[in-house]
Protein backbone atom coordinates (compact mmCIF):
# COMPACT_ATOMS: atom_id res chain seq x y z
CA UNK A 1 0.00 0.00 0.00
CA UNK A 2 2.15 3.07 -1.25
CA UNK A 3 -0.96 5.98 0.12
CA UNK A 4 -1.52 6.20 3.99
CA UNK A 5 -5.11 5.44 4.57
CA UNK A 6 -4.91 8.04 7.58
CA UNK A 7 -7.58 10.03 6.78
CA UNK A 8 -10.30 7.34 5.88
CA UNK A 9 -9.43 5.57 8.77
CA UNK A 10 -10.99 5.24 12.54
CA UNK A 11 -9.39 7.11 15.03
CA UNK A 12 -9.25 5.51 18.54
CA UNK A 13 -7.32 7.53 20.66
CA UNK A 14 -5.37 4.67 24.02
CA UNK A 15 -3.88 6.14 27.09
CA UNK A 16 -0.25 4.38 27.69
CA UNK A 17 -0.15 2.76 30.76
CA UNK A 18 2.57 2.91 32.94
CA UNK A 19 2.71 -0.67 32.67
CA UNK A 20 2.97 -0.78 29.37
CA UNK A 21 6.74 0.09 29.79
CA UNK A 22 9.57 -2.06 29.22
CA UNK A 23 12.91 -1.81 31.02
CA UNK A 24 14.56 1.06 28.01
CA UNK A 25 11.21 2.89 28.51
CA UNK A 26 9.16 2.35 25.43
CA UNK A 27 6.37 0.93 24.84
CA UNK A 28 7.19 -3.49 25.14
CA UNK A 29 6.00 -5.54 22.32
CA UNK A 30 3.09 -7.81 23.88
CA UNK A 31 1.24 -4.34 25.45
CA UNK A 32 1.42 -3.23 22.15
CA UNK A 33 -0.42 -6.29 20.94
CA UNK A 34 -2.56 -4.84 23.47
CA UNK A 35 -3.43 -1.50 22.67
CA UNK A 36 -4.15 -2.30 19.26
CA UNK A 37 -6.84 -4.72 20.60
CA UNK A 38 -8.23 -2.10 22.54
CA UNK A 39 -8.33 0.39 19.94
CA UNK A 40 -9.86 -2.27 17.61
CA UNK A 41 -12.60 -3.00 20.06
CA UNK A 42 -13.21 0.56 20.45
CA UNK A 43 -13.55 0.81 17.06
CA UNK A 44 -16.11 -1.88 16.74
CA UNK A 45 -18.32 -1.16 19.79
CA UNK A 46 -18.62 2.75 18.38
CA UNK A 47 -19.02 2.16 14.62
CA UNK A 48 -19.56 -1.54 14.28
CA UNK A 49 -23.16 -3.46 13.48
CA UNK A 50 -25.77 -3.24 15.48
CA UNK A 51 -25.15 -6.13 18.69
CA UNK A 52 -21.62 -5.86 17.41
CA UNK A 53 -21.29 -9.26 16.15
CA UNK A 54 -17.80 -8.89 14.68
CA UNK A 55 -16.49 -8.84 18.00
CA UNK A 56 -18.46 -11.59 19.48
CA UNK A 57 -17.76 -13.73 16.73
CA UNK A 58 -14.20 -12.69 15.56
CA UNK A 59 -11.12 -14.62 16.56
CA UNK A 60 -7.47 -13.20 15.96
CA UNK A 61 -5.67 -15.55 13.05
CA UNK A 62 -2.44 -13.50 12.59
CA UNK A 63 -0.88 -10.36 13.97
CA UNK A 64 1.69 -8.08 12.12
CA UNK A 65 3.33 -5.32 13.73
CA UNK A 66 6.47 -3.00 12.36
CA UNK A 67 8.31 -0.74 14.71
CA UNK A 68 9.49 2.64 12.98
CA UNK A 69 10.27 4.37 15.92
CA UNK A 70 10.19 4.34 19.90
CA UNK A 71 7.27 5.42 21.28
CA UNK A 72 7.01 6.29 25.35
CA UNK A 73 4.62 7.02 27.95
CA UNK A 74 5.28 10.30 27.33
CA UNK A 75 3.83 10.07 23.67
CA UNK A 76 0.33 8.98 25.23
CA UNK A 77 -2.53 9.29 24.54
CA UNK A 78 -1.63 6.87 21.14
CA UNK A 79 -3.41 7.91 18.12
CA UNK A 80 -4.39 4.52 15.99
CA UNK A 81 -6.17 4.93 12.89
CA UNK A 82 -7.58 1.92 11.15
CA UNK A 83 -9.03 0.84 8.08
CA UNK A 84 -10.12 -2.41 6.44
CA UNK A 85 -6.85 -3.68 4.69
CA UNK A 86 -8.39 -6.96 3.41
CA UNK A 87 -11.90 -8.80 2.89
CA UNK A 88 -12.49 -12.36 2.12
CA UNK A 89 -15.99 -14.62 2.66
CA UNK A 90 -15.04 -15.51 6.26
CA UNK A 91 -12.08 -13.14 7.76
CA UNK A 92 -11.04 -9.51 7.45
CA UNK A 93 -7.78 -8.00 7.73
CA UNK A 94 -7.16 -4.59 9.86
CA UNK A 95 -4.25 -1.87 8.47
CA UNK A 96 -3.10 -0.22 11.69
CA UNK A 97 -1.18 3.31 12.11
CA UNK A 98 0.54 4.26 15.47
CA UNK A 99 0.99 7.63 16.08
CA UNK A 100 2.10 9.52 19.17
CA UNK A 101 -0.41 12.28 20.94
CA UNK A 102 1.41 15.30 19.23
CA UNK A 103 1.95 13.32 15.64
CA UNK A 104 0.13 15.11 13.01
CA UNK A 105 -1.42 12.61 10.34
CA UNK A 106 1.06 13.70 7.72
CA UNK A 107 4.03 12.18 10.02
CA UNK A 108 5.08 8.68 9.37
CA UNK A 109 3.11 6.21 11.91
CA UNK A 110 5.80 5.39 14.52
CA UNK A 111 4.14 1.67 14.37
CA UNK A 112 2.21 0.12 11.65
CA UNK A 113 0.44 -3.16 11.32
CA UNK A 114 -2.11 -5.79 10.70
CA UNK A 115 -4.65 -7.79 12.13
CA UNK A 116 -6.63 -10.41 10.57
CA UNK A 117 -9.21 -11.99 12.09
CA UNK A 118 -11.81 -14.92 10.90
CA UNK A 119 -15.59 -14.94 12.10
CA UNK A 120 -16.79 -18.36 13.81
CA UNK A 121 -20.33 -19.65 14.71
CA UNK A 122 -19.19 -20.07 18.51
CA UNK A 123 -21.92 -22.43 18.92
CA UNK A 124 -20.96 -24.79 16.33
CA UNK A 125 -16.77 -23.91 16.78
CA UNK A 126 -16.27 -23.42 13.04
CA UNK A 127 -15.62 -20.38 10.50
CA UNK A 128 -18.46 -19.41 9.12
CA UNK A 129 -19.39 -16.07 6.04
CA UNK A 130 -19.79 -12.40 6.91
CA UNK A 131 -23.25 -11.60 7.23
CA UNK A 132 -24.44 -8.72 4.69
CA UNK A 133 -24.69 -6.69 7.56
CA UNK A 134 -21.04 -7.14 8.53
CA UNK A 135 -20.07 -6.93 5.12
CA UNK A 136 -21.64 -3.90 4.13
CA UNK A 137 -19.76 -2.06 7.56
CA UNK A 138 -16.07 -3.88 6.70
CA UNK A 139 -16.62 -2.36 2.80
CA UNK A 140 -17.67 1.21 4.43
CA UNK A 141 -13.89 1.32 6.13
CA UNK A 142 -11.69 -0.34 2.91
CA UNK A 143 -9.11 1.20 1.66
CA UNK A 144 -8.62 1.26 -1.68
Amino acid sequence: MNESPAAAGYDAFVPVRWSDMDAFEHINHARMVTLLEEARIDWLINEGPENSSLITSSFIADVHIKYRSQLRHSDSPLRITMWIAKLRAVDFTIGYEVRSAGAALTDPPAVTGTTQLAVADVDAQRLRRLTDTEREYLIRWSCP
